[in-house]
């Protein structure tokens, strides 16, 4: 089902500021914004075990131990691998009743530096694959209850942890509250680039921290298509092909049978050329000058690890211009039992819908399609560059300063980016300008990186007593 994206233009289609600003403080009355504050889990609260188990049955079964693997690493590391056990829990909480479209899984290290079309860095929300819209509060709280899970990690005392999600909420609050005033096109092409993150992030730090985040901009910098075409490939025989690394990299000659790997090899090179027409004529013609030489399967991040993933190779004048894309297999999303089923039947759709919303610039070839495997399955993918210019935070690294200062950076971007979709107004009148959710959020936190620490026992409870396989250490 297409999106409408002309649905509310009208003759008095829109209602007044003042009309939205008074629907927020309603929403404010009836769901106070102290409530948030609360996290109990119901008596008769679901098995997380259950829960993973059911989402691995539709993954790829031979690496299923390895996402329990990295899940068991560390409570960060379960959550990081829990946003479905995670929906569940908020589908209990108190709604303001106020939506936007949100990330779905909107933890410390899904926001990171990417490389624009302009080639400009910018500070962005990075992983979509559970975007779908939905009450606003589950993006924030997701990100609060990170920053305690990695706080907790780092030997950050009660208070410090309470500063850095305050911080961090508060940033957000604020922000949305500029964004309120602000005219849409505007709102629209905001952005965070790496200037702007230099602003909000290195008033308070010194000399040394200032350098990190130069030294960070320096690496991202270096992670494009050439660095990545270096590491992962090989000439072998003349021929420029994707390197073996398993179980993390294998390519797909190596996966499966000759007559199979052939086979696979159609599919997906069929993939890359139908999911062209998804991206604008000009990408397309662009794509048009590349041609598929090799392909593989990798695994990637904690949560995904299982879902289906290849990574394809393209040269385009010569064998030392690179190109490399990704295609990742997209499922419904975590929120939909909760937040409604996706506008878009397609899930590639849904994520890449999801991402040009929420993102202030998308990479050139994110697109989408589906496709039939080789045992007869469609199967929805969407597709984007492998690597470009992408750099990740370490927050083991950070002391309860420079944490609090990347949340406040995440609160702001957050803010940004469910302005573009949510009644940014509404959002604005309903957390005005004391700091009592800021405050509320804070306890919630703690209460949910309680409830993280007792489902990761759960999971090492599951692979001990010979329930769930794990394959660690990879």
């Amino acid at each position: 089902m297409a999106a409408t994206p002309t649905a509310g233009i009208g003759i008095d289609a829109h209602p007044t500021p003042d009309e939205r600003a008074a629907r927020g403080r309603a929403a404010r009355k009836a769901v106070p914004r102290s409530s948030h504050a609360e996290y109990q889990a119901p008596r008769d609260r679901f098995d997380p075990v259950d829960v993973l188990e059911e989402q691995s049955a539709r993954r790829v079964q031979e690496l299923v131990p390895l996402r329990y693997g990295r899940m068991t690493e560390s409570p960060f590391r379960f959550y990081r691998g829990a946003a479905a056990i995670m929906a569940g829990d908020l589908s209990h909480t108190p709604q303001s009743g106020i939506r936007a479209q949100l990330c779905g899984d909107a933890h410390l290290l899904n926001f990171r530096l990417l490389g624009s079309p302009e080639r400009h860095l910018l500070f962005d929300i990075n992983d979509f694959d559970e975007t779908l819209p939905g009450p606003w509060e589950w993006d924030v709280k997701r990100l609060s209850a990170s920053l305690v899970i990695a706080g907790r990690a780092n030997g950050f005392d009660d208070g410090e942890r309470g500063t850095i999600v305050r911080s961090t909420v508060k940033a957000y609050r604020e922000w949305m509250a500029r964004f309120a005033g602000m005219p849409n096109l505007d709102v629209w092409y905001s952005q965070i680039d790496l200037d702007r993150l230099q602003q909000l992030m290195l008033r308070k730090l010194g000399k040394r921290e200032r350098e990190r985040v130069t030294k960070a901009a320096e690496k991202a910098r270096r992670r494009d298509n050439l660095q990545v075409f270096e590491k992962l490939t090989e000439v072998v025989d003349g021929r420029r092909r994707i390197a073996s690394d398993p179980p993390l990299l294998e390519p797909v000659r190596e996966l499966l049978s000759d007559h199979d790997a052939e086979q696979l090899s159609g599919r997906i090179t069929e993939l890359i050329a139908r999911y062209s027409q998804s991206i604008p004529s000009d990408r397309r013609e662009l794509l048009g000058q590349f041609r598929v030489v090799d392909m593989a399967r990798k695994v990637v991040g904690v949560g995904s690890v299982g879902t289906r993933c290849w990574i394809v190779l393209l040269l385009g004048r010569d064998d030392q211009d690179p190109l490399f894309l990704q295609a990742k297999e997209a499922d419904t999303s975590v929120l939909a039992p909760y937040c409604g089923a996706s506008q878009y039947d397609q899930q590639g759709e849904r994520v890449v819908a999801g991402q040009r919303m929420m993102q202030a610039a998308s990479d050139i070839f994110l697109g989408f399609e589906r496709v039939q495997g080789i045992d007869n399955q469609q199967r929805d993918f969407y597709v984007r560059q492998l690597r470009d210019w992408k750099w990740i935070a370490t927050p083991e690294t950070m002391d309860p300063g420079e944490l609090a200062e990347f949340g406040q950076a995440c609160g702001a971007n957050l803010a940004r980016a469910h302005a573009r979709s949510g009644d940014r107004i509404a959002i604005a009148a309903y957390l005005g300008s004391s700091d009592s959710f800021d405050r509320a959020l804070a306890t919630f936190a703690e209460s949910y990186a309680d409830q993280n620490e007792r489902d990761h026992q759960a999971l090492l409870d599951a692979i001990a007593s010979g329930r769930l396989p794990a394959e660690k250490g990879v």
